[in-house]
Parts: structure tokens; sequence; C-alpha cells
């Protein structure tokens, strides 16, 4: 059992990155709480959240006093937090490295593809891009979703939880290819209750920074 000093403080920005955390907190029932940070009117870059995070990013999460900024860090640390939630493989198990794989190809590949074209940059040689070209880095995407219907096999992981995220907004503005794969993939991740309840919460934050 956890105990109140066990609870998790998210940092987080509605319809943000940090989105993804908190549909993960919500899968794992974990006792947590929000500190909003309003981006609309500049909060992530004054002094008290630059202590947070020096780039003004979200998210965040603070736990037993240690704090982790960067999503991904942020995901696989949750995940193996609660590992008889079944999101996380554990070390050992065969499927560890490909859980591993996809949660950081998102980061090291997906991202920095998706803001390259979003902002109409060529990547640079292949052998300097970080994700070699965009049809690679897509396709390579494509060819793992065509497998199975979650990126490990038949069960689903916190992998799946930031992807469903990922493609959702990638194909939302028309940076991704709105191929059957992808659509199919996203609406099965995101029809779980963990994704309707933060979309409600975020909708209502949003609404609030809004007013």
């Amino acid at each position: 059992m956890m105990s109140a000093a066990d609870e998790i403080t998210l940092f987080h920005a509605p319809n943000s990155r940090s989105s993804g955390v908190l549909t993960l907190l919500e899968e794992l029932g974990a006792p947590y709480r929000l500190e909003v940070v309003n981006i609309r009117n500049g909060d992530n870059r004054r002094p008290g959240y630059l202590a947070v995070n020096p780039l003004g990013k979200v998210p965040a999460i603070l736990h037993r006093g240690v704090l982790i900024t960067e999503q991904i860090a942020a995901l696989l640390y949750l995940a193996d937090l609660f590992p008889q939630r079944g999101l996380t493989p554990a070390i050992g198990d065969a499927r560890r490295g490909a859980y591993l794989r996809w949660s950081v190809y998102y980061a090291a590949c997906y991202e920095p593809a998706l803001v390259d074209k979003a902002l109409g940059r060529e990547p640079g040689p292949v052998a300097m891009s970080p994700y070699g070209d965009f049809d690679s880095m897509i396709d390579t995407l494509r060819h793992q979703l065509d497998q199975a219907p979650y990126l490990l096999g038949e069960q689903i992981s916190a992998a799946d939880i930031l992807w469903g995220n990922a493609l959702n907004w990638g194909t939302m503005f028309k940076l991704v290819p709105e191929l059957p794969v992808f659509l199919d993939y996203k609406a099965r991740v995101m029809d779980r209750a963990s994704f309707r309840k933060v979309d409600e919460i975020d909708a209502e934050l949003a609404a609030a920074q809004a007013a």
C-alpha cells in the first residue's frame, strides 16, 4: 500500500505533452495531485517553474522528493512504480527491450521528425539526422503496428498510452499520414476510460485558463 507521502505531483498544462502522463496516472490508479501550469500566460517561463524545469517544459513529476522531467522518463518511472498494473514488462521479460525501444523512439525519432515537418525544415544529412528521414521513420512505426493490436503484441503497455496520444495529435494536424493502421490503433488505444477522463479534465482546465 502507498502512503500519503507517496502521492505523485504532476506539473501539468492542459492539452500538452503532460496529458499523456496524466492519462498514465489514471490508468495506474496512482495517487496524484496536479500542479497546473498556465502556458497561455507564460507561467512556464517564470522563475518558479524554471526551478522545476529550466527548459520551461511540461511534464515534470515529483515523487518522494525526487524531481523527474522529460515525458518519456516520467512515463517509464511511473509504469515501473506500479508493476502490478501490468503496463510495463519487468526486467528479464523478453518484451522489455521492445518496450524501451518504442518508448525512446518517440522522443529520439518521432518528435524531432514531426517538428521538422511542421516547420518545413530539412532534416539534414541522413548520417546526422536523429531520425534519418521522415518516410523511413514513419514506415518503421507502421510496420510495427501492422504486426499486432499493440506495440508489444496482444497486451497494451505504457508505450501504447504514449503512442495513442502521439498519433492522435499527429494525424489531427495532418503531419502523420492517415493510414488505416494508424487510425485504427489510435482509436483502439484512446477508447479507454483514462483517455476520456483526461479529456474532461483538460477541457475544464483549458476553459478556466482561457477565462
